[in-house]
């Protein structure tokens, strides 16, 4: 079984985003960026289905601008077989839309044939957390989305799903799309032979164009803007000081 997993270059989840001054948009000049977490996740699982013997080969994605090629290179590091790059922008500015990112999928998993697809249940930059879904209605195959954890056998990927109430399990056949959280697993660190392994593992290069998809935008971003600062606390001296601050403020 082949295994598809889509990766998205973002900021790293270390680093503190800065709005720019003219508020048209978040700032990378100098801004350190990295795969999705949630993809990690992703790769981290589909390389374990290959060590234990249920898949025979993983395949990393990565659909946006040319500088996508580091995080796909940081996925063949990890253990992922090869990588192919769908330059769909030219600006690092410009953030493909989930329906233009489902669609190329949608020609990339045509072409490919896997018999799963594992992805990351949203991109930590915009948290549309629709791509997945999106992908699975294109195709018309089954979906478990927000993997805790995750089995397969006999054809089928058994899932515990991380639903409000607590854990969801549920079987879905195969060919299926799989969505992971954050608890699935803990992803490995690439290790330096493996970094320069990944150097010599097949990269393959398209555009939106070769797949006939139209990645012009559809929504406006029109305006960004830093979230408003906290307010101070203060301190109370007893409990009913407390009861009275909050029916002040209408909390109670």
């Amino acid at each position: 079984m082949k295994v598809l997993v889509p990766v998205k270059r973002v900021i790293d989840y270390n680093v503190k985003v800065r709005v720019k001054a003219d508020g048209s948009g978040v700032d990378l000049a100098n801004v350190k960026m990295s795969m999705n977490p949630f993809d990690e996740i992703a790769v981290e699982e589909a390389i374990r289905l290959k060590e234990a013997g249920k898949a025979d080969e993983v395949v990393v994605v990565s659909i946006g601008v040319k500088q996508a090629q580091e995080t796909l290179r940081t996925g063949l590091a990890m253990g992922a077989d090869r990588a192919i790059l769908v330059t769909a922008a030219d600006d690092v500015h410009t953030d493909i839309e989930p329906l233009a990112v489902a669609k190329i999928l949608a020609k990339v998993v045509e072409e490919e044939q896997p018999g799963l697809v594992l992805m990351g249940k949203q991109a930590i930059d915009n948290d549309m957390n629709a791509t997945g879904q999106m992908l699975a209605g294109l195709l018309g195959w089954a979906q478990a989305t927000y993997a805790n954890t995750l089995e397969v056998e006999d054809g089928a990927a058994v899932v515990a799903r991380e639903v409000d109430g607590g854990l969801q399990t549920i079987k879905v056949t195969l060919p299926a799309i799989v969505t992971t959280d954050l608890r699935l697993n803990e992803p490995r660190y690439a290790s330096l032979p493996n970094i320069m392994k990944a150097k010599k593992k097949p990269l393959d290069e398209k555009t939106a164009e070769d797949y006939g998809v139209d990645v012009s935008p559809r929504l406006e971003v029109v305006k960004t803007a830093e979230p408003a600062e906290r307010a101070a606390g203060i301190m109370v001296g007893s409990v009913d000081e407390l009861v009275t601050k909050l029916k002040e403020k209408g909390a109670l």
